[in-house]
């Protein structure tokens, strides 16, 4: 009781799991008076015994593994009975570790009533244990598996906790970056560290779906990170994908089903577990960890790096989602700039025809008849010929320019609003610009044309951005007014404006008296809520901000 009680005292003095059991080997060596000992537990992937802790074996002894029956460490593994064989060359059980040995005493370990283990001692003498050195050792190993049993739910709770500070970080990292290249990067550090992984890469289908690419690595070597890409078909890591399941490989470097075997070997990956990124229930790529070492995983660590690679492709997903956005943005300012160029080839046209009326009209007024040997004849027809030319082509240009006509249905000022704060958020966070949102949740719908209203409101939106040089806020309001209309406000925090500018704000295009840019974007503005019948008021002072104001009529 008293050597119990020590003991007990002595394995139970860590959370570590793999020094518990080197504590208690070299207990059960020391209380049992041998020579050597090891413990062995079983591994639930491939059933072979393998020496977890060893006391005074050779480094060539603690790599040999035995099937559960083989030997009498084997036999105590199936039977979950102890075995005391008082002369080893009698047993022909005995698989020989040393040579000198001569007797030894192997009880099973019993984790919650199930065999994970045995515990061996060895002596050099014959009969070296005795029937009372068994029931210690028994009871050794009863207090044994309850050690194993807690530090296995200590490592268990420590990778829990990893996890959770992973998904903490990963989380951060996503929501501080929306390049698709440092997100991935991140990933794979993550993961490389939460699985304590030699290295860790992420691959993703090309838009063939056949093709694994290579898109973001930590800790490989050049020669991995130039590999060729993978056939979906023919790798490994293609059947991840297909199956849309996790796998792992014991040795990647044994394994034929691994198409890079020379390379594992360079860059020193033994053990891979690869488990596939899933978004919208479509596998997208896979996440993959390497070890330096044979490992076999557990299934907590499964589920762990799988909660990763969830996260992971919703990451992955929401930065080419944000690329698409600013490709999307990027094709409206090219809009914007089209739908402006047309209207300022309209007004030119407009201002063009004019003077051309009163020129044609004073031609013929002139009623210049001329000799028809007298040159001038000539000069007469061709000038006549080409008013009629110009007139056309005005005509043509004001006739295209009726077709932006607006075609009105109903539109949720609200929607419209929070689809261009996504779409300008990157630009007014580049320009330190805060935007506010206080919208109306039961606002009515308009009547309206919605294209030409975004492009309206992305206007403002830009035109208050560059008003704020130096940073600020942009609030923009939606409120139903009683007079079946609704008013959305834009109201930014800049210099404001004089009463000239807000005078000439909505004039002509070829007025402008903008510094910079075209002066067309106020225009636009105007033209656009004009043909929807609405109203806009600019509220400005210097120093103190401005506010366009615009009404429209409820649905």
């Amino acid at each position: 009781m008293s050597l119990l009680y020590q003991v007990s005292n002595v394995i139970h003095s860590t959370l570590d799991s793999q020094e518990a059991l080197h504590l208690i080997v070299s207990e059960a060596v020391r209380v049992m008076r041998a020579s050597s000992g090891s413990l062995v537990l079983i591994n639930p992937t491939s059933n072979f015994l393998e020496i977890h802790a060893a006391h005074n074996l050779s480094s060539t002894a603690r790599k040999l593994k035995l099937r559960v029956g083989e030997g009498i460490t084997g036999w105590v593994a199936r039977h979950g009975k102890p075995v005391r064989s008082g002369d080893i060359t009698q047993d022909k059980r005995y698989v020989s570790v040393r040579r000198d040995v001569r007797s030894e005493l192997a009880v099973p370990l019993e984790v919650k009533g199930e065999v994970r283990g045995v515990i061996n001692v060895d002596s050099e003498r014959v009969d070296a244990f005795s029937a009372e050195d068994q029931e210690l050792l028994q009871e050794l190993a009863v207090q044994a598996a309850k050690v194993i049993h807690n530090t296995w739910l200590y490592e268990q709770l420590r990778l829990k906790v990893m996890l959770f500070e992973s998904l903490a970080s990963v989380s951060r990292t996503i929501n501080s970056t929306l390049n698709l290249d440092e997100a991935l990067r991140a990933i794979t550090k993550e993961a490389c560290d939460l699985m304590r992984a030699r290295m860790c890469s992420l691959m993703l289908l090309d838009e063939s779906r056949e093709w694994l690419d290579l898109r973001a690595s930590y800790g490989a070597g050049d020669a991995y990170i130039k590999k060729p890409r993978l056939n979906v078909g023919e790798s490994l890591l293609g059947v991840v994908v297909r199956r849309k399941k996790s796998q792992q490989v014991a040795n990647v470097q044994a394994d034929s089903r691994y198409q890079n075997i020379e390379l594992a070997r360079r860059e020193n990956l033994v053990s891979l577990l690869s488990v596939p990124l899933i978004f919208a229930d479509q596998a997208i790529g896979t996440l993959n960890v390497y070890t330096a070492r044979p490992y076999n995983f557990s299934n907590e660590e499964i589920k762990i790096l799988s909660a990763l690679a969830e996260l992971s492709a919703i990451a992955i997903e929401k930065a080419r989602l944000y690329e698409r956005v600013v490709d999307v943005e990027e094709q409206l300012r090219q809009n914007e700039k089209l739908s402006a160029l047309g209207l300022l080839a309209a007004e030119v046209a407009h201002e063009i025809r004019n003077p051309l009326t009163v020129m044609k009209l004073l031609y013929h007024s002139l009623d210049l008849k001329f000799d028809e040997k007298d040159p001038r004849t000539k000069d007469a027809q061709v000038i006549e010929a080409k008013i009629e030319q110009l007139n056309r082509i005005v005509e043509q240009i004001l006739d295209f320019a009726r077709t932006t006509e607006p075609h009105f249905a109903p539109v949720n000022l609200n929607d419209l609003v929070d689809e261009l704060g996504l779409l300008v958020r990157h630009k007014l966070a580049n320009q330190n610009v805060k935007l506010v949102r206080d919208l109306q949740t039961d606002l009515p719908l308009v009547l309206g044309d919605a294209p030409q209203l975004e492009q309206a409101f992305l206007n403002l939106i830009l035109n208050a951005a560059e008003a704020m040089t130096e940073g600020g806020t942009l609030t923009i309001k939606t409120v139903a007014l009683p007079s079946s209309q609704v008013a959305i406000s834009f109201k930014d925090s800049g210099g404001g404006m004089t009463k000239e500018q807000r005078d000439r704000a909505f004039k002509t295009v070829l007025a402008t008296t903008k510094a910079k840019g075209t002066g067309l974007g106020l225009a636009i503005v105007g033209r656009i809520i004009e043909t929807h019948h609405g109203q806009i008021q600019i509220i400005s002072r210097l120093g103190r901000g401005t506010t366009l104001l615009i009404t429209l009529p409820v649905k």
